[in-house]
């Protein structure tokens, strides 16, 4: 079994035919999908979703692109969101100095709100950080006393930042990118890092591994990141499946979920 542990089954491209890309998923035996909430009506419709669908769960989050969304109002909102049924995390939230949408001061307030909801209701961040580490490593330690576990998101750093990311207990995510074979970085990372400290996932629709590379991703497609994930390692592909899956299970908690797609 594995484990997407990042798409968006609420974006347009999905919204057409979704039964039959989780339908897909299942047969490529990707029996669990996370979908991300990026803003309040994007985690609402994860959370729809997650109950509507057996083997789908959400998380619920402001995406740093809409930052100033987030007062004091929405915060209360996002808290009563993250109460809700298969909700397994805060996110995805974090810095993006690379497209710079929001003021940067704004940016680092909706952090740290979502960071203090996520302390209060004993749930994960799953972070999204595009070039703004330096802000990031400032900002985060002083809350990781009362995190439950950390996400990077679509990890893309070198080993300097994955070894700082692993120090202070994160999980690194690991994206389709992998496939890439420009993506020498990330393959680094993939080689050097604890196999029980990475996820895999698609970011679905976005980022489609090779061989489907230009399409639209979809969570099925997870299986050429792991398989990617186990040959850069050199090990089997059902160590990577197995131990990715286990992973995801303990610091999403997902244990304490029952769910049809689990028997199936």
């Amino acid at each position: 079994m594995l484990i997407d542990t990042h798409a968006h089954l609420d974006f347009p491209e999905f919204a057409q035919d979704l039964p039959a890309v989780l339908e897909r998923a299942a047969k490529a035996d990707v029996r669990k999908i996370i979908t991300i909430g990026i803003s309040l009506a994007s985690s609402r419709e994860a959370v729809g979703l997650a109950g509507r669908y057996p083997g789908v769960y959400a998380t619920v989050g402001i995406h740093p692109h809409d930052a100033f969304l987030l007062d004091e109002k929405a915060t209360e909102i996002l808290r009563e969101l993250s109460r809700q049924e298969k909700v397994l995390a805060i996110g995805e939230a974090g810095l993006d100095y690379y497209r710079d949408y929001q003021p940067r001061a704004i940016q680092r307030k909706c952090l740290r709100r979502q960071l203090e909801v996520a302390a209060d209701e004993k749930l994960p961040v799953v972070f999204h950080v595009r070039q703004a580490f330096d802000d990031f490593f400032r900002i985060v330690p002083e809350y990781l006393p009362s995190l439950v576990g950390a996400v990077m998101h679509c990890f893309s750093g070198d080993w300097t930042t994955a070894e700082r990311c692993l120090d202070l207990g994160f999980h690194l995510s690991i994206p389709g990118t992998v496939t890439f074979p420009k993506a020498e970085l990330l393959h680094d990372v993939v080689r050097r890092a604890p196999l029980d400290r990475l996820l895999v996932e698609t970011d679905a629709p976005y980022l489609a591994p090779i061989p489907h590379r230009g399409k639209v991703n979809e969570p099925a497609f997870v299986y050429h990141t792991a398989r990617k994930v186990a040959e850069l390692r050199g090990c089997p592909f059902t160590v990577v499946a197995d131990q990715t899956t286990l992973n995801a299970q303990r610091v999403f908690r997902m244990d304490g979920f029952s769910d049809a797609a689990d028997s199936e």
